[in-house]
């Protein structure tokens, strides 16, 4: 048409994104001149205080005349140490996420009668609103699980004839609610993508309110709905280890700030939804995974060792894997000489890769974590104590469960439900006041120009 300018909307967004980088440029002189606290970090490395809670500790140093002391990690539920709460339910061979869930939304151990009851009460809430399947889960389905997630909880507040009310008891029948329905929620969406984006078969399986969260989630995502009691109890142990890790993870804060404002509960969660996906958060155990993957396609031999360590190198100076620079599975904000969770994962992990037949790949992830310290002291100088994560070693645990990598951090979302719903009420009911930190502003101030003298 005469007279109109065609653009290559492509070109357009390029040149615009690059006038914001331009105009959005911060010197790393002006974080130490002001000086602000980057990712909420201290120099140190630990983390600003930001609150106080009853509900999780995470320790991983102690401070000694001002200098941060490595030592063995520990996790801290309610004051109980979690390795005596999982070697607790192994000793007696029972489930154990739901007595978790319990003990972080109430703050006690609970009896034989309090355990039944609220198993009872989560049995009740795990049926979803009648056509939210069809008319919420299977319509536009999404290519990410954890974004389909996240809308969902959104969705369910119309189903809610009470959403905005902030008592405790309201906010707990929510909680309670969504951590019923999200394994539910969960396995729909994951087969709504296998029709949609992979033309496989969907199998849509009614759930039995009396299992277990982990029986649940088995029997929905596994076409014959058939799965032995030590799978169960071994991804029991995996909800667990993600059911909670302290106020200050980024996916919990997102729920205290977000809880900070005033909002709802659906809303609170579903942001903590979308900050668990990133990869920096709960996202990374996928990333381990295809770390895995890299490393078995360029090293011709996975069982050399200085292959494996010269690979690791060219990670970490940017010249191989995804080019972040990162060991995916290595490293964590608060944990120095070991992470308990990895611990567990790591023991039982190599015990199910024998029986599956996947000793070599648990045998690369702990050359792995033999040879990542070092590494990274070798490339950046980085002296500070560093240890395997939680997600290093899930991966193969999920995948030795024969459960899809889509679902990997959806099982992560699904446990720490948990956690976010009891800090969304200690946020309630301790907090009392908006978080709004401050951003210094850098820019210099300029004078305004009428549009044609620009």
């Amino acid at each position: 048409m005469e007279g109109m300018t065609f653009y290559d909307g492509n070109h357009v967004l390029r040149d615009l994104a690059d006038k914001f980088k331009q105009n959005t440029k911060i010197k790393k002189s002006d974080f130490d001149r002001f000086p602000v606290k980057k990712g909420l970090r201290n120099a140190d490395g630990t983390g600003v205080m930001a609150g106080l809670t009853t509900i999780c500790n995470v320790e991983g140093y102690y401070i000694d005349d001002g200098e941060r002391i490595p030592k063995d990690g520990h996790l801290i539920f309610r004051g109980v140490d979690f390795l005596d709460f999982v070697n607790g339910c192994r000793a007696e061979d029972r489930f154990g996420y739901e007595e978790l869930a319990f003990l972080l939304l109430f703050g006690s151990l609970p009896t034989r009668e309090e355990y039944r009851m609220f198993s009872d009460l989560l049995a009740e809430n795990r049926q979803l609103p009648d056509d939210f399947v069809e008319d919420v889960i299977m319509r536009a389905p999404s290519p990410n699980i954890m974004n389909k997630m996240g809308s969902s909880i959104n969705a369910l507040y119309a189903y809610d004839e009470n959403p905005d009310d902030l008592s405790p008891e309201n906010v707990l029948r929510q909680g309670i609610q969504l951590i019923s329905q999200l394994p539910a929620i969960m396995s729909y969406a994951y087969q709504v993508k296998r029709r949609f984006f992979y033309k496989k078969s969907m199998y849509i399986h009614q759930i039995k309110p009396e299992q277990k969260t982990a029986e649940i989630i088995l029997h929905s995502i596994r076409s014959d709905k058939k799965f032995t009691d030590e799978e169960a109890k071994l991804l029991d142990l995996c909800l667990m280890i993600h059911s909670d890790h302290g106020g200050g993870n980024n996916s919990t804060f997102t729920t205290r700030c977000v809880t900070s404002t005033g909002t709802d509960t659906y809303s609170a969660i579903a942001a903590s939804v979308g900050a668990l996906k990133g990869f920096r958060h709960g996202g990374a155990n996928i990333k381990v995974v295809e770390m895995i993957e890299d490393i078995c396609a360029h090293v011709p031999d996975i069982t050399d060792e200085d292959a494996v360590r010269d690979y690791l190198r060219k990670i970490v100076r940017k010249e191989a894997g995804d080019g972040s620079g990162l060991i995916y599975g290595m490293g964590h904000a608060v944990y120095t000489l070991s992470d308990p969770r990895a611990i567990i994962l790591k023991q039982n992990a190599k015990t199910l890769a024998e029986k599956k037949g996947l000793s070599e790949e648990w045998a690369l992830l702990n050359m792995i974590e033999r040879n990542a310290p070092d590494v990274f002291r070798e490339e950046k100088g980085i002296n500070k104590q560093i240890c395997a994560n939680v997600d290093l070693y899930s991966g193969l645990v999920y995948k030795s469960l024969d459960i899809p990598r889509d679902l990997f951090t959806p099982i992560f979302a699904t446990a720490r439900i948990a956690g976010w719903c009891a800090h969304r009420m200690e946020e309630l009911v301790t907090g009392g006041k908006i978080m709004r930190p401050a951003y210094k502003n850098v820019m210099g101030r300029r004078e305004y120009l009428p549009i044609d003298q620009r």
